[in-house]
């Protein structure tokens, strides 16, 4: 991987190492020196290109930790399969800070936002990932050609990622992952709630906010 250079300005870098390292022990994760390193690196450069391209409300790169990094991070065992595809990615969340952790898996990051898939080819092209493609598509004219032993979006509706098990993208065996807040926003849906899915209770480093991962499985 390509090493990657800290956003220059006043931010305390050796804050943000150590919050990371003890987010990611507390999430019971053990990343490599170089792993630490690029998440800190893609950290920089999503605060440098916050500033211009308003990606995120989050500003503070030591509250990125948790809310962006950590926050991603803690669906890592949940992960199935070798390919994995990320709807609604954004700024590439969760999906790059999953693939710099599982670079034996290969992700697929899909947005309609030209600027912040714009980002994510940046980001991808400076910490020198190479199994991730950024994709730039609504999920619902998406036609991949493939499926996917994983699909998760960290902030999409629940109804507006339906689409994607009525075009069957998942494969057999597979999972759908949706990150939410509270437990019930998944079920507010009937006919989502309809479809009987696992609830999972998240508990983030340094976050004190619910957060839980909703998961369906296609087996």
């Amino acid at each position: 991987m390509k090493q990657a250079v800290h956003s220059p300005g006043s931010t305390n870098w050796s804050a943000i190492e150590e919050r990371l390292s003890q987010g990611c022990e507390a999430l019971g994760l053990t990343p490599t020196p170089e792993q630490q390193a690029h998440l800190v690196a893609f950290l920089g450069l999503l605060a440098r290109w916050n500033q211009a391209y308003n990606l995120t409300a989050v500003r503070d790169p030591l509250e990125m930790v948790a809310k962006h990094l950590l926050d991603s991070l803690a669906i890592a065992p949940f992960l199935f399969g070798e390919t994995v595809l990320d709807v609604g990615t954004g700024a590439g969340l969760p999906g790059l800070p999953l693939a710099i952790l599982a670079p034996e898996r290969r992700f697929w990051l899909l947005d309609s936002n030209n600027k912040k898939v714009r980002f994510v080819r940046q980001a991808v092209l400076e910490l020198g990932l190479t199994n991730v493609e950024p994709v730039q598509s609504r999920i619902e004219t998406y036609r991949p050609g493939r499926k996917f032993s994983t699909i998760v979006s960290r902030a999409v509706a629940a109804e507006s990622v339906l689409p994607v098990l009525t075009a069957d993208f998942c494969d057999r065996p597979g999972q759908l992952l949706l990150m939410k807040g509270r437990a019930d926003e998944a079920s507010d849906d009937i006919a989502w709630a309809a479809l009987a899915p696992s609830v999972h209770r998240l508990t983030i480093p340094f976050l004190d906010a619910p957060r839980h991962l909703i998961e369906l499985r296609s087996d």
